[in-house]
C-alpha cells in the first residue's frame, strides 16, 4: 500500500449482489447471504489494518421485510449466527460494534443478542463497526424529528432553536463522523435510503463486483479512487 494514500476515516458500504452472485452459480440466494457475511468479517479486518477507523455496512433495510418470507427468515437466522461470530471477532480484534436502525421490530431474542454484543464491545479501541439492521434513512430522520418534537411539546425546546447539530445528534450515528467514502457493489448506482443525511458530502464509489467477491484488493481500488477526488471543492482533481 502506498504511504502517500489518504485513508478515509469512515467508510460506508452497501453490500449488494449476494443473491445475484448465488443465482449466477446455480445456488440458492441464501447461500449468497452466507458468503456475504464471511466477506464482511474479512473486510472488517482489512479495513482496520488499512487505517480506516469507522466502517458502516447496510445489512437489512426497512424495505427488506417485503422480500419472500423464507428469505427474510433465513436472513434473520444468519443475523443471529453473525451476532455470535461477531462477538468472537470483536474480542480478537478489539472491535467496537454498534447496530443502527430500529431494532424494536426484531424478535426479542435478537434484540437481546444485539444489546449483549454492544455492551461487551463498547470499550474496545479497535475498528468502530456499525451494522445497519432494519435501517432506513427516512425512518431514522423521522425518529429524530419525533425526539425533537417531543421536546418542543414538553416546552423544553422552541422550534426556532432547532439546529442541524441538534438533528444530527438525534440520529443513530449522532456521535460519529460522517462517511468520507460510500462503496456500493454489484453495479447499482443509488443510495437506496442508506444514510441520506450523513452522505451529504460523501464521495461515492461503484463497482461491478458482487459483495461475496469483494476483497482487500477491491477495497484498495476504492480508496485509490477516493484519493483522486478533490475533497475541498468536490469533483475530480485537475491533472
Amino acid at each position: 500500500m502506498s504511504e502517500n494514500l489518504n485513508i478515509p476515516r469512515h467508510v460506508a458500504i452497501i453490500l449488494d449482489g449476494n443473491g445475484r452472485w448465488a443465482k449466477a452459480k446455480g445456488l440458492p440466494r441464501n447461500y449468497g447471504h452466507v458468503e456475504g457475511a464471511k466477506t464482511v468479517e474479512k473486510i472488517c479486518e482489512e479495513a482496520y489494518k488499512m487505517g480506516i477507523q469507522y466502517l458502516t455496512v447496510y445489512a437489512f433495510s426497512t424495505e427488506n421485510w417485503n422480500r419472500p418470507q423464507d428469505e427474510v427468515d433465513a436472513l434473520m437466522k444468519l443475523l443471529r449466527n453473525y451476532m455470535k461470530n461477531c462477538l468472537k471477532t470483536a474480542e480478537k480484534n478489539r472491535m467496537c460494534v454498534r447496530i443502527i436502525g430500529d431494532v424494536s421490530r426484531l424478535d426479542e431474542d435478537l434484540q437481546v443478542k444485539i444489546a449483549e454484543l454492544e455492551e461487551a464491545t463498547k470499550d474496545n479501541d479497535g475498528l468502530h463497526f456499525q451494522v445497519a439492521i432494519n435501517y432506513g434513512g427516512r425512518d431514522e430522520i423521522t425518529r429524530a424529528v419525533r425526539k425533537l418534537a417531543t421536546k418542543v411539546a414538553a416546552g423544553e425546546l422552541v422550534p426556532e432553536a432547532v439546529t442541524e447539530e441538534m438533528i444530527n445528534s438525534c440520529l443513530d450515528t449522532g456521535d460519529m463522523p460522517d462517511p468520507d467514502l460510500l462503496i456500493r457493489t454489484c453495479n447499482e448506482q443509488r443510495i437506496s435510503n442508506f444514510l441520506p443525511w450523513q452522505l451529504a458530502y460523501t464521495e461515492f464509489y461503484f463497482t461491478p463486483v458482487a459483495w461475496p467477491d469483494f476483497t482487500k484488493e477491491e477495497l484498495m481500488k476504492a480508496v485509490e479512487a477516493y484519493n483522486h477526488r478533490d475533497r475541498k471543492y468536490g469533483g475530480l482533481k485537475e491533472e
